[in-house]
């Protein structure tokens, strides 16, 4: 069966993963980790998307992200592709593909999974045991958001700024925040963007399948997706 196309909604945030060949490593040094994020800031600033949480895992990257126009996401990642990946297979001595085939997406429900979503990228160093403490893992937004550092590649969300009044109220309210997800949630984002289907309620995914008139929940087994008439595909 032939896939969807990715669902991208502007000005809505979409979890995004992208995954090394066969989980091969994409990061090897310091270096490697501070070209990457500088090509990517410089591409979504391009392309207009907003970046608000990332975390840089050896083998995969994750981004929380809120693109401006639908092309946007797929220009930065291609435009981050195709300077990286040539420079990384030059510094080490490889050829071919690096990435694990084309990113993939999760549509975000804001004011229900945003947070919730930040949370499970920043932490991703502290479940896979690369770290003890958010903190300590250099290569993520957590230390933007809980007031360690000044982070350029992030654009703080709107509702990252309803945390508090004051720099201090809004680190310390996200420090709150960060406390380890249930193996629900966990699992919820997971399979949301391995499959590439929003993540939300189940009111605003049917909002959404009938605003984009295309099929974004996971068809149930037998029965195919169907448009209602007098609407195009």
């Amino acid at each position: 069966m032939a896939r969807l196309p990715r669902l991208v909604v502007p000005q809505q945030p979409h979890h995004v993963l992208q995954t090394g060949n066969g989980s091969q490593l994409i990061f090897r040094d310091t270096d490697d980790y501070q070209r990457f994020l500088g090509w990517l800031k410089a591409s979504a600033k391009e392309f207009k998307v907003a970046l608000h949480a990332y975390v840089l895992m050896p083998d995969h990257v994750h981004l929380l992200a809120t693109p401006s126009t639908a092309e946007g996401l797929a220009q930065t990642m291609q435009r981050v592709g195709r300077y990286y990946v040539p420079w990384y297979n030059a510094k080490y001595g490889r050829s071919g593909s690096l990435f694990q085939g084309r990113f993939k997406t999760s549509l975000i429900d804001a004011q229900r999974y945003f947070m919730v979503c930040s949370r499970y990228i920043e932490s991703n160093p502290v479940r896979s045991q690369l770290v003890a403490e958010l903190a300590d893992y250099p290569w993520s937004s957590y230390p933007h958001h809980a007031g360690l550092r000044s982070d350029p590649v992030v654009t703080d969300h709107a509702l990252y700024w309803a945390l508090g009044n004051t720099p201090f109220q809004r680190e310390a309210a996200y420090i709150d925040l960060s406390q380890p997800l249930s193996q629900a949630d966990l699992a919820t984002i997971d399979a949301a963007v391995l499959k590439g289907w929003p993540l939300g309620s189940d009111a605003f995914k049917a909002e959404l399948q009938q605003r984009a008139q295309r099929q974004v929940l996971p068809a149930k087994r037998g029965r195919p997706f169907k448009i209602k008439p007098g609407t195009s595909a």
